[in-house]
């Protein structure tokens, strides 16, 4: 263990548990709410032959979800599985009458859910009408009425204290199950299969390789069970069966896999097709059994994803040029991809360090989603803004409303003053970055320290890739680059002459206008850079200051 590596430890006061996590210390499964239930149920399932209808989500946690629900089911001895995914335009969150309907014509006797279910009451009471059971597994928060499924698996249920037998003897387990992603929940039910002797020990593991993608993607805290599964899903994944994660490895030619390949190349891949088109291509492109038909639906979803990027640059560009982000919260409007209209607010939270809605217009009113930055509560403030939109939902970080045409610049008035009376228009309290570790030497970032940095991926919330602190650094050269001269690079020496180079793509102005010769300190992350076989640390800039001023 290098001095550097073992002072990042230290400061973080990682244990070893946390380093090196074992599989067995694993939440027991019968912890979650109506577990044993689930698994009687499916239990009778596999004992009857019956046909089993598994409903998902259209994001990377809904179809990996589904995809691991699949296959763990047949692990069971489940013969007769199929699986229906919502059309994001079409149907929107959460279960549809679409269900009970391809429920009855599939002939299932059993609806399984994987992240959602958990407020589709009315849904769930018509396939009971209609004899068919319904097992929900979930991660969303529940309402205070449950659906009357067999089963509601979901870690934040409300009444955890009737639905967990000894629950007081447990509160850290269970805090640490509220954290799984919808993938995570659907994991750890199938290793309750296992305990019961319905999938055989071990195979359960290969399944993990999708609970990595789906927590990641998912933006879940990676700390307890999440680290855990997450730890083991790594593993899995760089040796994945899956024919069809191995074209998409292959085709963005990834020589590494980490939480930077799921979380920016495959997790964007998957999301495409939901997004773009339908999630369907994403859940083939998973359950593909040739590698010609995962080459080809991994193609298909690299066009998508080229597509989505192409949409996405273009909405920025003119929102920016059209003069749309110049107020304190965001509210840009224009005739966008509906499916994209959440990844553009979050690059304008990203390139201005405000909220923002994005809008586009559908069926005679405005659809848009909205991105947080800071202390503002999206969640909040829709409710401030109840007079002025028709309806929405989310959490303090994301959301999704509906405006009239007419009510669009009284939203637009009342959201910013909204923001204006909570007095956070003064950015730079969100602009502070805490470091991990303060360094001195620039030569103490070397490869070896970066490969021992690996052993804490994947990087989550509550485990975020460490931050660094380098002070009183000398700019040796500084170039704009980028179409636009939108992006810098800085080389930076330390007063014993070692030296680094540091990125920072959509800079500040001010971070643009750096020059040869000044001193800076500079807060930033690290990462491997390779060229021409060349391996290097380059450094990510998060903030800069210049000699007691601010530079942002």
């Amino acid at each position: 263990m290098s001095e550097l590596f073992e002072r990042l430890v230290k400061a973080r006061g990682i244990s070893e548990d946390f380093l090196t996590p074992k599989y067995e210390d694993c939440v027991d499964p019968f912890l979650l709410p109506d577990a044993k239930k689930a698994i009687e149920r499916i239990g009778v399932a596999v004992e009857k032959k019956e046909k089993i209808l598994i409903y998902g989500d259209y994001d990377v946690d809904g179809v990996t979800a589904s995809v691991l629900m699949h296959d763990g089911l047949e692990m069971a001895g489940i013969d007769d599985i199929e699986i229906m995914l919502p059309d994001r335009f079409l149907d929107g969150y959460g279960m549809s009458k679409k269900v009970v309907q391809r429920a009855k014509e599939f002939g299932a006797g059993l609806v399984v859910t994987v992240d959602c279910g958990s407020g589709n009451k009315e849904i769930i009471e018509e396939l009971k009408n209609e004899g068919i059971d319904t097992i929900v597994t979930d991660h969303h928060e529940c309402p205070e009425e449950l659906p009357e499924a067999v089963a509601v698996v979901n870690p934040k249920r409300k009444d955890m204290a009737q639905a967990v037998e000894g629950w007081e003897n447990h509160t850290e387990e269970l805090m640490e199950m509220r954290d799984l992603a919808g993938v995570g929940v659907a994991f750890t039910l199938m290793r309750g299969l296992v305990k019961v002797g319905l999938i055989e020990k071990g195979k359960e593991k290969w399944l993990l390789d999708l609970v990595v993608i789906g927590t990641i993607c998912d933006s879940m805290k990676m700390t307890g069970e999440n680290r855990r599964l997450a730890y083991f899903g790594m593993i899995v994944l760089r040796k994945t069966r899956r024919i069809g994660l191995r074209e998409i490895i292959r085709n963005i030619g990834a020589k590494k896999i980490n939480s930077d390949t799921i979380g920016f190349q495959i997790g964007p891949r998957l999301n495409a097709a939901g997004r773009m088109e339908s999630a369907r291509k994403s859940l083939e492109l998973l359950m593909a059994k040739s590698r010609p038909e995962a080459a080809r639906m991994a193609a298909e979803l690299e066009k998508l994803n080229e597509e989505r990027k192409t949409q996405q640059k273009i909405a920025v560009k003119e929102i920016r040029e059209k003069g749309m982000a110049n107020d304190p919260v965001i509210v840009a409007v224009g005739e966008w991809h509906e499916g994209i209209l959440g990844i553009i607010a979050g690059r304008l939270v990203e390139d201005y360090k405000r909220p923002s809605f994005v809008f586009t217009v559908k069926d005679g009113e405005y659809k848009g989603s909205g991105r947080s930055f800071g202390d503002f509560n999206l969640a909040e403030a829709l409710n401030a803004c109840k007079e002025e939109i028709i309806g929405g939902g989310g959490h303090a970080g994301a959301c999704g409303v509906k405006v009239g045409v007419e009510k669009m610049g009284a939203f637009k008035e009342r959201v910013n003053e909204y923001y204006r009376d909570l007095m956070l228009f003064d950015q730079e309290q969100f602009l502070e970055e805490t470091e991990d570790l303060e360094v001195d030497f620039l030569t103490d970032f070397t490869i070896d320290f970066l490969e021992e940095m690996e052993h804490l991926e994947p990087w989550g919330e509550e485990n975020e890739a460490p931050v660094f602190l380098l002070k009183n650094m000398f700019v040796l050269d500084a170039k704009k680059m980028g179409t636009e001269e939108q992006h810098i690079r800085i080389l930076i020496r330390d007063r014993d002459g070692g030296t680094m180079k540091l990125i920072a793509f959509n800079a500040p102005k001010k971070w643009l206008n750096t020059k040869q010769g000044e001193k800076i300190d500079v807060w930033a992350k690290v990462e491997e850079n390779e060229w021409n076989g060349l391996r290097s640390v380059e450094g990510r800039i998060l903030k800069m200051t210049l000699a007691q001023e601010e530079y942002f």
